[in-house]
This record gives C-alpha cells, sequence and structure tokens, in this order.
C-alpha cells in the first residue's frame, strides 16, 4: 500500500511535471507563433556600417566607442542628434532611427556606454550615472562641438541626460535644442521590481548585484546553455522587452543585445539605477521642447515613470504608445521616429517665432501604431498556409470517397 505521504508526494511530482509539460508547449507555442511574423523584420535587417567610427577618451581614461552617420546633403544649420543608449544594450539598438534621421537630412552621433557594446570596460568607482553624463560631454565635444543638438536618451540612457544636464548646464541652455526621454525615470526607486511587485521585485534588485558577481567567472561557459534554452530565453526576452506581437528576429536581436553585456557589468550599474535621482534637474529643461514617448506595457519603467517627469516639465508632449513595452524604440520603430522627428519640427518652429515653451500647454497623447497591426492581421492570415487548407481538402475527399465506396 501506498503511504499517503507518498501519494501526495507523487501528486505534486506529477502536478510539477504536468506544469512543465504545459510551459514547454507554451514556449513552442509562443515561439512558433514569432517565426510566423517575419513580415515585420525591417526591409535591411538589423545591421548597420557607420559612416565614421572612432574611439573618445573619457575623463578617467576609458576608451568610449562611438559612431556618427552623415548624409551627403547636410544642412550644417540642423542640428545633431546625439543618441544614448540604455542599460544592458548598445548604440545597436538604434539602428532603425539613425537610418530614419539620416534619410530625414540629419546628422547622428550615437556611443557606446562605458561597459557596453564596444566600449571599454570601466572599474566599479566610475560606473555611475554622474560619470556617464561626463561621458556623454566628452562624446559632444569630440563629435559637435559647436552648433544645435538634440539629445535622446533610452532608459538609463535618459537618466544619463538629466544627469548631463545638470552637470553641464551651460552647454545645455546654449547649444540643446531639444530633449527626448525614452522609457526613462527620473528617479530609480523601485526600478528592479521587474514589474514583480515590490516585495519580490525589490529582492530580486538587491539580490541582483551579489548573483551576478557570482555568475560572472562563468559567463563564457552559458552560450551552450543558452542555445539549448533558446525558446526560453526568448519568452523572457519578449516578456519584459515587449508588448505586442514581434518576429523571432526581433526577439534574436533583443536578447543578443542584453546578453552581450557581462554580467559583471549588469551587477555594476544596478546601484547606480537604484541610486538615481534627477528630479529637480529636470527644472533646468521648463525652455527647452521635450518629448517623454514610453509604453503602457513597459514593466520596467511604466508610464507613471513618464507621469512624473511630465509633471515637472508642464510644456513637454507626453505620448504613450499603446502595446509596447521597454525596448518602444525596436518595437514600434516608426512611431519613435516620427515622435523624435515631430519634437525637432516643433523645436524649431518655437525657436523661428521666439514662442517660449513655458506657453505651451501640457499634452498627453495615446498613439496605436495601426501600421504594425495591420502588418500582424496579415501575417497571422498568412499562415494558414494553403498547402495546409489543400491537404485538409484532399483527407476530406479521401474520406467522403472512403465512406462511399464502404456504403
Amino acid at each position: 500500500m501506498v503511504s499517503v505521504g507518498k501519494a501526495v508526494g507523487f501528486g505534486a511530482a506529477a502536478a510539477a511535471a504536468a506544469g512543465a509539460a504545459a510551459a514547454g508547449v507554451a514556449v513552442d507555442r509562443a515561439s512558433a507563433a514569432r517565426r510566423r511574423l517575419g513580415a515585420l523584420d525591417p526591409a535591411d535587417g538589423f545591421a548597420h556600417t557607420a559612416d565614421l567610427e572612432l574611439k573618445v577618451i573619457a575623463t578617467d581614461g576609458v576608451n568610449l566607442h562611438v559612431e556618427v552617420d552623415t548624409p551627403d546633403d547636410l544642412d550644417p544649420a540642423l542640428p545633431t542628434i546625439v543618441m544614448s543608449h540604455g542599460y544592458c544594450l548598445s548604440l545597436r539598438g538604434w539602428v532603425l532611427q539613425r537610418r530614419a534621421f539620416v534619410q530625414a537630412g540629419y546628422r547622428v552621433v550615437l556611443w557606446d556606454q562605458r561597459s557596453h557594446g564596444e566600449s571599454e570596460i570601466s572599474d566599479l568607482e566610475h560606473c555611475t550615472i554622474e560619470q556617464l553624463a561626463n561621458d556623454l560631454r566628452a562624446v559632444i565635444d569630440a563629435t559637435c562641438p559647436d552648433g544645435p543638438i538634440v539629445l535622446v536618451g533610452h532608459s538609463m540612457g535618459g537618466m544619463t541626460t538629466m544627469a548631463f544636464t545638470r552637470l553641464h548646464a551651460e552647454l545645455v541652455r546654449e547649444r540643446v535644442l531639444a530633449v527626448a526621454f525614452v522609457s526613462t525615470a527620473a528617479g530609480g526607486e523601485g526600478l528592479t521590481d521587474l514589474g514583480l511587485g515590490p516585495l519580490v521585485g525589490r529582492a530580486i534588485g538587491q539580490a541582483g548585484p551579489h548573483v551576478l558577481s557570482r555568475l560572472a567567472p562563468h559567463q563564457k561557459w552559458l552560450a551552450p546553455v543558452r542555445r539549448i534554452g533558446r525558446n526560453v530565453e526568448d519568452l523572457l526576452v519578449d516578456r519584459f522587452s515587449f508588448d505586442s506581437p514581434v518576429s523571432e528576429a526581433t526577439v534574436r536581436f533583443a536578447a543578443d543585445l542584453i546578453l552581450a553585456t557581462p554580467f559583471e557589468v549588469m551587477a555594476a550599474f544596478l546601484p547606480a539605477l537604484r541610486s538615481h535621482d534627477e528630479h529637480e534637474t529636470l527644472a533646468a529643461l521648463l525652455d527647452k521642447q521635450v518629448l517623454v514617448i514610453n509604453g503602457t506595457g513597459d514593466l520596467l519603467t511604466p508610464p507613471r515613470r513618464s507621469d512624473e517627469i511630465v509633471e515637472l516639465l508642464p510644456g513637454a508632449e507626453h505620448v504613450v504608445v499603446e502595446d509596447s513595452g521597454h525596448l518602444i524604440m525596436i518595437e514600434h520603430p516608426e512611431v519613435v521616429t516620427a515622435q523624435i522627428l515631430a519634437l525637432i519640427d516643433r523645436a524649431e518652429a518655437a525657436a523661428a517665432a521666439g514662442v517660449a515653451t513655458s506657453d505651451k500647454p501640457r499634452v498627453r497623447r495615446k498613439v496605436i501604431d495601426i501600421a504594425k497591426g495591420r502588418l500582424v492581421r496579415r501575417a497571422k492570415a498568412s499562415s494558414k498556409s494553403p498547402a495546409k487548407t489543400t491537404q485538409k481538402s484532399k483527407s476530406k475527399s479521401a474520406s467522403t470517397s472512403t465512406s462511399k465506396a464502404s456504403s
């Protein structure tokens, strides 16, 4: 006879096995669904060759990787767009915007924040938002030492922009035409909750640096594990990066960006994110044209984070994109591009007319990516392969013929 304890144990094991099987089915289905969305991929893929690559030396001697794109018919009167990427990403995350901006006639400067992408690894002492702000100043001095500029920052890049505004107020006052804050926050409290609520999220956020530091020496051995568990990895990246259907290639691109970041770098910058507080700094941007944009489904910097920024910048244009996660510039690239170009147009028009930003009313708009919605519907409809339909028809005909023969 099986004891009650063993029966309960068997039941728990069976339940766990069933749960794991169900999760595996869900992962496989999600992966198959993404494979059917190849029509969403950019026509030119995610690779890009810069017009110019250079190294800029930071104040502490760290080499920063910088790329510059320049249109053939550049109008020198137009501002240079300087773009700062987010935590665990690189300048490659802006690939779809940089192409569009150059096509629109703008010179674009992009850089890998220290310890990210192709920039040199920093020591722990300088893994701070203030140091990133000084790095941004070094990049600007090296690539666009004069003329108007537009600052665009995503996530940690937006925090860099805020600290830059405080530390380099004179440059901002004299040369910055407009600022775009993309999926970012003025304060770091709760940023590492990962959308899991304050209790669980805070525990993960606090344990994160220790766990990542201990894993760091073993990161090189995780590549085979990543390949084996790629579907699960994709599901997690999809969950925390996007909020609408995206293709397999898009998820792979995002996963490779994120997981190319060394674990020790992830650990090093977590305290900087948590201690970030630039609420008072935003007052220095009251006379600037500002765009604040993020997604309704952003788990890392949810809409309330944007609300906090806009409350301190009454003249800001606040755009909330439906069905969008944290990597909004990859998920809804045309929307983000269009909003930044519109920001520049507003700034140039206001400067020409001498209109003060403080006189501009607060604007909050929700945007739906209708074009992407159409593509998704078409992709799903086309996934119902004619071959499958034909096969079903043949099977049905065969069954009918058999039935008639039997009768």
